[in-house]
């Protein structure tokens, strides 16, 4: 079911807009995972997407049900809300590697001061 924003829109009407402030402190916007759009949609009806998904609230219309459906049954996501709130959910839920550039070995206590060579300095 190919739907276009706007349909999307009026099918997950919200009344209150959503903040993850514990994720996403400084907003979806500026979280640099989200596009405008996406982060546009993710706060008008992510209160919605969030009660359906947590079983909150029943499903008012089919494009909530198949929202529904789609995260009981583990099947991919078909329409840009499912597929907003998939990448909402993986960012959230799953752990993130941390990867690293650096090439120098890390510092340890087993260096003694005696083991190195002493440099003798003449003023002649």
């Amino acid at each position: 079911m190919d739907m276009t924003i706007a349909e999307l829109k009026e099918a997950f009407a919200a009344s209150k807009p959503f903040y993850d402030d514990a994720n996403f402190p400084r907003g979806f916007s500026r979280s640099g995972h989200f596009t405008l759009l996406e982060s546009e949609l993710l706060q008008q009806h992510g209160k919605l997407l969030s009660s359906l998904y947590k079983q909150e609230s029943p499903p008012s219309n089919s494009f909530q049900q198949q929202f529904v459906d789609t995260f009981t049954q583990h099947t991919p996501p078909s329409n840009q809300m499912e597929k907003i709130w998939a990448k909402y959910l993986d960012l959230t839920t799953r752990k993130h590697k941390t990867h690293t550039l650096s090439s120098q070995k890390p510092f340890t206590k087993s260096h003694n001061v005696a083991e190195q060579p002493e440099v003798e300095v003449s003023l002649d």
